[in-house]
């Protein structure tokens, strides 16, 4: 009883303290990019992780907080649709995001005399149309929660997943086997990008150490550009999600294979599950000032 309590507690402190973080990152970036002289696509980039983390946030975090506070059956059907809806959307266009995040940051720190440069975003606006793919590309890909949720105030008797306010219903798992190949391809496809893009950045980062370690030795002074603390940063920010992703997906497979319906991994996979959209304004908070400056160094 008591821990259930504080795993509640718990809950409820991630989905404030999440939820506020991740205003703070939209609002400083907001102000960042309509202040400045020039619309920067890294703002807007992170204005919208941000938003996607308040969406998980919002869907996932605050109507477990109600459930485990024993407000249980306050959602009707549609509203469960709607929740579990949102909840996978948000999460898959948060992958999509980071991963472009660590593209674009890999293609600002390249080398002038890269082809990568050609690749640079001229204007924020030409990021718009990528955020669109992503919405309507997650949006598909989520198609089939909308026949397979349910309300827990409905009395049926087949259903599974219970997560104290909607089920998913038996019968229609078997439409799960036709969209996880594709979800699973979608990470894939954008965990890869991003996982070459960091490299690439911890490659220009050594040198750039080795060129630092040269000027030192011969008593120069120099300072470390901008644009490559923002890289660090941005690095730091793959890695948070990494962690997060596949520690959620290690314990969802646990969890998938496991018999026991009583014990603390269920908890333990909504933490995961939450970690990343919590902590990563963490990161961005504690660089505040880099990415700004990142720019105008440009």
């Amino acid at each position: 009883m008591v821990l259930n309590f504080i795993m509640e507690v718990i809950f409820f402190f991630m989905t404030v303290f999440g939820t506020l973080g991740n205003i703070s990152v939209s609002v400083n970036n907001m102000i960042s990019w309509c202040g400045g002289p020039e619309k920067k696509p890294i703002h807007i980039i992170l204005m919208h992780l941000a938003f996607t983390n308040i969406m998980i946030l919002l869907a996932k975090g605050w109507p477990k907080t109600l459930a485990d506070f024993g407000l249980r059956n306050f959602l009707d059907d549609i509203g469960c649709k709607i929740l579990i809806y949102l909840q996978r959307v948000a999460r898959g266009v948060s992958i999509c995001t980071s991963s472009l995040l660590t593209v674009v940051q890999a293609i600002i720190i390249s080398p002038r005399a890269s082809g990568w440069r050609r690749l640079r975003p001229k204007s924020a606006w030409h990021i718009l149309p990528i955020f669109s793919f992503f919405w309507i590309l997650n949006a598909l890909l989520a198609m089939n929660l909308i026949h397979s949720v349910t309300s827990t105030s409905l009395n049926i008797s087949q259903f599974m997943s219970e997560d104290g306010y909607c089920y998913f219903m038996l019968e229609i798992q078997k439409t799960k086997w036709i969209v996880l190949p594709l979800m699973v391809l979608r990470d894939a496809v954008f965990q890869g990008a991003m996982g070459a893009a960091s490299g690439y950045m911890v490659l220009l980062l050594h040198k750039h150490h080795q060129h630092v370690l040269h000027l030192q030795n011969s008593k120069l002074l120099y300072r470390t550009p901008p644009e490559l603390r923002a890289a660090q940063s941005v690095l730091l920010l793959m890695l948070c999600f990494v962690f997060f992703y596949w520690a959620d997906c290690a314990f969802s497979l646990i969890l998938s294979l496991s018999l026991a319906e009583k014990s603390l991994m269920p908890n333990v996979q909504k933490f995961l599950a939450l970690g990343y959209a919590t902590f990563s304004p963490v990161v961005l908070i504690h660089r505040d000032g880099l990415l700004p400056e990142c720019w105008h160094a440009q």
